[in-house]
């Protein structure tokens, strides 16, 4: 009997380690997430633009729910990451700007979800 509480205690002690491990290794994946990509707002603009060819600014505005100076900055940057392109025109005298998923964003996007859909895997097993 006191062999079987042994082993059974050892099989425990084993098994805590390797979830240990797992949780450490989870942690250690999301902190590795693309967080030009993770924040929300700039999330919602790439995934608004991943399944749209493309979005002026007022649609995409609206899809993310943003202000006009807060979706301005988000865009900027992701435009400055390559993520995206803005272009510039008129219609009439009226200033147009569209946004399209480059492919770069698409990539990084691409990646961005494969990572969170490991760590989800990851967490689920743990």
């Amino acid at each position: 009997m006191a062999g079987k509480s042994a082993a059974y205690r050892a099989e425990r002690e084993e098994s805590g380690k390797r979830a240990a491990s797992r949780a450490r290794s989870v942690e250690a994946s999301a902190s590795n997430l693309d967080r030009l990509i993770h924040e929300r707002t700039r999330l919602a603009i790439i995934s608004a633009l991943a399944v749209n060819s493309s979005l002026a600014f007022n649609e995409l505005k609206q899809l993310v729910r943003a202000t006009d100076g807060n979706l301005s900055v988000h865009a900027r940057k992701l435009e400055e990451a390559g993520y995206l392109t803005c272009t510039k025109s008129f219609a009439g005298r009226l200033p147009k700007t569209e946004y399209r998923l480059s492919a770069a964003g698409r990539r990084a996007l691409e990646k961005y979800l494969n990572h969170m859909e490991a760590l989800i895997q990851a967490t689920r097993e743990g």
